[in-house]
């Protein structure tokens, strides 16, 4: 996934009610961008911190700039929550995620469950559907494991609980975690931020819902999925 433009440079001044974030840029000024990211953003939401903006040209936006990298702990971090899914699409239609090869189509938002869309539905004519959910990871507080998430995140469990279900009714299901930042090796739940998620993420893998984690490659240009990291289940005794 490249930038379309050329991501600007600053500093972050601060990031507040959860949408904004005040940023002095290289140049000298300060600019309020988007900040296109619910979570806590723990340890990326610190005051000084380098912060890369993309900007807009539609006029209908009241917000020209988007927030969409910071550097922390030496490296480059994605926040922009939005990205994601279209990190996967595009891997999705480049064949490099093994796992979920050899399906012919690739549908995004699908509905599915109680009220819920699915963020893929996968078919093949000869094999079950796969339903896959992907979520933005990029809280890491110790050594070089990725958590999920970084808040209580009710929503992620009912996700889990759709996907459940979806292999109860003998098809396939997959919860793919994408982590955005370059200096992990390894995935968790994070059970002290949202025990009932780590519970759920560990009962979901008992279900039959296949965990998978995959590492990306950040620069200034672009956000490419790179290669798959181990999953360790946070319940597992």
């Amino acid at each position: 996934m490249d930038f379309p433009q050329p991501l600007q440079r600053g500093v972050l001044i601060s990031r507040y009610k959860r949408f904004f974030a005040d940023v002095l840029m290289d140049d000298g000024r300060e600019i309020t961008a988007h900040c296109p990211n619910p979570g806590a953003m723990l340890g990326l939401n610190t005051p000084g911190l380098p912060a890369w903006l993309s900007k807009s040209d539609d006029p209908k936006r009241k917000l020209a700039h988007t927030l969409e990298l910071v550097e922390a702990d030496g490296g480059l971090v994605g926040i922009n929550t939005m990205h994601p899914n279209r990190i996967v699409a595009e891997a999705l239609a480049a064949d490099v995620i093994p796992e979920l090869s050899g399906y012919a189509t690739h549908r995004r938002e699908v509905r599915y469950g109680e009220n819920s869309r699915v963020d893929f539905l996968l078919e093949q004519t000869d094999r079950a559907p796969c339903w896959l959910e992907v979520k933005n990871c990029h809280l890491r507080r110790a050594g070089a494991l990725a958590e999920f998430p970084d808040c209580v995140a009710a929503r992620s469990l009912k996700h889990l609980r759709e996907l459940i279900a979806m292999v109860e009714a003998g098809q396939r299901a997959v919860m793919l975690f994408v982590i955005q930042r370059m200096d992990c090796d390894a995935f968790a739940a994070c059970h002290d931020l949202d025990p009932a998620y780590a519970r759920g993420l560990s009962a979901a893998a008992d279900a039959g819902v296949e965990v998978l984690a995959y590492a990306c490659a950040i620069t200034p240009d672009g956000v490419t999925l790179a290669g798959r990291m181990p999953w360790r289940d946070a319940m597992a005794s």
